[in-house]
């Protein structure tokens, strides 16, 4: 993995690059941010960096035995450590280095869902447990060559207690040339004791049009549908896969969303009983993801008759409908239509009968609408 693989956060890179070219590098570095900006990918950048011998206009140079030996995951003195499903009594990250390589490759943003799955078990609570600690100076003792040994540790804020007290004293001394890079989506999760050891670099949110870039590059889809799903995605990469994956449940939604508000306008309860119905067929999650969808569009039609089309992030089927819709939301009913959805979606997450609910919020539109 190399610097220039990873879209954005140029400032970050650049700070990086400056840490090790001054040789100021600290021992435990945390770099952290909301889950799919690519925190992963650029610690493995990182260490890449620090290994390569043929930097290259900031960069390592790819080609190297190092760069190469990092590209295959088989690299002596980069030791990854991430969490993982209680076997036994002893159980460390190396039991699942071979399903690891496959994440890595599979999911580079790291989806934890995915994760999960690999280890055959989509409801499990992988943690870092205290036998982590010993292997990883285990792993350092016996590889120590002279190279810099780096630690690339995933979700720091899943390791046990009594795994983080015994590393402390790894952190605050390392063994020999040793360092670890921490990539943390919840750093306040982190226990206290390791988190104030560490320097912090924050990854905010990639910018829409980078995210547009890696979804016209990767799906081959038109710039304006790239840019609608890009904001939507809200700066993850990961949303933005899963929008694009999801593009028939879009659809489903916004026939869903369309079907809603022309029977509400049309008064036609007995056929909105119908359609709560179907909604609440989608099950809790799949209504709490529609619901969410409405929020979307009531926002985005709001805009729509606002007239202000550069904040506009529409796809081209969301856009016809809108081009007649919009007319309908405005400043006397859109902050109501929104805490309406709020709280049908409370409701829901609440195990509230969901047939009940869909309906009461539908009728609720009728009169919003006439507003």
């Amino acid at each position: 993995m190399r610097f220039s693989d990873i879209p954005g956060h140029e400032g970050v890179k650049e700070r990086l690059r400056a840490l090790v070219d001054s040789d100021r590098m600290p021992h435990a570095l945390l770099i952290h941010g909301r889950p799919g900006v690519g925190k992963m990918s650029m610690a493995r950048a990182l260490a890449q960096y620090i290994h390569c011998t043929n930097r290259q206009g900031g960069d390592s140079c790819g080609c190297c035995p190092s760069c190469l030996q990092h590209r295959s995951f088989n690299h002596i003195d980069t030791h990854y450590s991430f969490p993982v499903l209680k076997k036994g009594s002893e159980t460390v990250s190396d039991d699942e280095l071979d399903r690891w390589r496959r994440f890595l490759t599979e999911s580079p943003y790291m989806n934890f869902g995915h994760w999960l799955s690999l280890l055959d078990n989509v409801n499990g609570q992988p943690a870092i447990y205290v036998e982590e600690s010993a292997d990883i100076m285990r792993r350092i003792n016996l590889t120590s060559h002279g190279g810099r040994q780096i630690v690339i540790m995933w979700l720091p804020e899943r390791m046990r207690v009594e795994c983080a007290n015994k590393l402390l004293k790894l952190i605050e001394e390392p063994l020999g040339d040793s360092m670890f890079i921490l990539v943390s989506n919840d750093p306040e999760s982190v226990l206290p004791t390791i988190y104030s050891r560490t320097q912090r670099v924050e990854m905010l949110r990639l910018p829409d049009e980078a995210i547009a870039d890696y979804i016209e590059q990767k799906y081959s889809m038109p710039r304006h549908d790239a840019l609608a799903l890009a904001h939507l995605a809200d700066g993850s990469i990961l949303q933005a896969d899963y929008r694009v994956q999801n593009i028939e449940r879009q659809q489903q939604y916004l026939d869903l969303f369309m079907r809603l508000m022309r029977l509400a306008y049309q008064k036609r309860v007995a056929e909105l009983r119908v359609w709560a119905n179907e909604v609440a067929g989608l099950g809790r999650e799949g209504s709490i993801e529609f619901l969410a969808y409405c929020l979307e569009q009531i926002r985005e039609n709001f805009i729509y008759h606002l007239g202000v089309s550069s904040l506009n992030y529409l796809t081209v089927d969301e856009g016809r409908f809108a081009q007649n819709f919009h007319r309908f939301i405005n400043e006397r009913n859109v902050l109501e239509l929104t805490s309406r959805l709020e709280k049908t979606i409370t409701d829901i997450r609440a195990n509230g009968n969901a047939k009940i609910i869909m309906y009461d919020f539908a009728v609720r539109v009728i009169m919003l609408l006439r507003r």
